[in-house]
């Protein structure tokens, strides 16, 4: 066999091609792209019996995805993505002084693979598809947590010129909110809009009780407040409008990219089971089918997926003491996921409500029983895609699991 470092960079690779015994056979740093893929092909070949099976090559590089990735999987190689904070650990044990470069880490990695395979997680055969809702789920997120970086933003603006929208608007990322802080942005401009105007934004934003928030909003406008400077409120106004056409072409491109979601994961065949369990409305769903992936061979059983996804314990134990601690180092996109459908299956679910409720007798905190829920949730869906089955809420919670919570 053959085992290969790959310390990869933007625009580079560093390589090292180790035998069984540990013997460098060859070092090498190729550029990124087809030129370079090509050159580790013949490294390997020039190393590896005509008639060996490509699988007898395992590679250890410190990413899951890209070209480079794809082409190695597609190669046959046996690639094996290595946490780069597995790596940092490992390669303290050459040296404590703190020295590192690219062909070292890259000599790490190839021990690493080496010694340590059987303990490492090789790159998941994860279908075109789910990789499609993968990428697409994760920019829709990342949109809407910048948005929320914007409104934030906005807030604070307005809090120092123009208080009173900030009273009276709930939602500053709402349409009707944007089209009249792009009007009025500072309190002067706001005390000349009409309720005509105010109620054609609450219209065309299909607001309910037109008429009365109309009435609410330029009662707050025409209300005092600290005076500001004509100077300074003119800077704040260029301010607010700036931040009200970016939060604005922000909720655009999300609700374009949730169509894009929802297109990807429909085509998916397991989107009938995910869609079933409670609390996962389609783009929740395609978030937890996206960090999960569809490879039918990563998660030996549930145990492998709630760990995984970081919704079970860890232990701790030390002599005579042993305590059982949240797992924190974990996937955090969809542990944020799971979260959000443990919380939304309060609702959805009678035996998730109480399984809840007996963790909250029992003195469990309001998360500690939602992860706790998150966990039993991450269960029945492991069944439910193994069985290819909907979820049933009669055989999820048979009339034990919520005493065994409360016992």
């Amino acid at each position: 066999m053959l085992f290969v470092g790959d310390d990869w960079a933007e625009d580079h690779h560093d390589v090292e091609v180790q035998d069984e015994a540990g013997r460098r056979l060859v070092k090498a740093r190729l550029p990124e792209g087809l030129a370079g893929i090509t050159r580790l092909h013949e490294l390997v070949g020039a190393h590896l019996p005509e008639d060996a099976d490509p699988a007898q090559v395992v590679i250890g590089i410190e990413t899951d995805r890209g070209p480079w990735v794809s082409a190695l999987v597609a190669a046959g190689y046996q690639v094996i993505a290595v946490n780069p904070l597995q790596a940092a650990r490992y390669r303290e044990r050459y040296s404590t002084s703190g020295a590192k470069s690219d062909a070292g880490d890259a000599h790490a990695l190839a021990d690493m693979v080496r010694t340590d395979r059987h303990q490492l997680r090789a790159v998941a055969g994860d279908s075109e598809l789910a990789e499609a809702v993968k990428i697409t789920a994760r920019a829709h997120q990342t949109l809407i947590w910048d948005r929320t970086r914007q409104v934030q933003r906005l807030r604070a603006a307005l809090l120092e010129s123009f208080p009173a929208a900030v009273a009276v608007f709930d939602d500053l990322a709402a349409p009707d909110t944007l089209e009249l802080l792009a009007k009025a942005p500072t309190p002067e401009l706001a005390r000349r809009l009409t309720i005509a105007q105010l109620s054609a934004a609450l219209k065309r934003a299909r607001r309910r009780d037109i008429a009365e928030k109309s009435r609410k909003i330029r009662a707050a406008f025409q209300a005092g407040q600290l005076p500001v400077s004509p100077v300074i409120a003119g800077a704040y106004a260029a301010v607010v409008r700036a931040q009200a056409a970016l939060i604005g072409t922000l909720n655009a491109e999300i609700d374009r990219l949730a169509e894009q979601v929802d297109a990807h994961f429909g085509q998916h065949p397991d989107a009938e089971v995910y869609r079933s369990q409670p609390g996962l409305g389609p783009v929740l769903a395609a978030r937890v089918l996206a960090e999960f992936g569809d490879d039918p061979d990563r998660y030996t059983n549930a145990k492998a997926r709630k760990n995984y996804a970081g919704t079970s314990p860890i232990t701790r134990a030390s002599g005579k003491k042993k305590v059982a601690l949240a797992r924190y180092a974990r996937n955090h996109r969809l542990a944020d996921a799971l979260h959000q459908q443990a919380f939304c299956a309060l609702g959805a679910s009678p035996g998730a409500r109480a399984y809840y409720d007996a963790l909250r007798a029992r003195g469990a905190g309001h998360h500690a029983a939602l992860r706790q829920l998150g966990n039993r949730l991450v269960g029945i869906l492991h069944g439910c895609l193994k069985t290819q089955t909907a979820y049933n809420e009669a055989t999820a919670w048979p009339q034990n699991v919520t005493l065994d919570a409360a016992a």
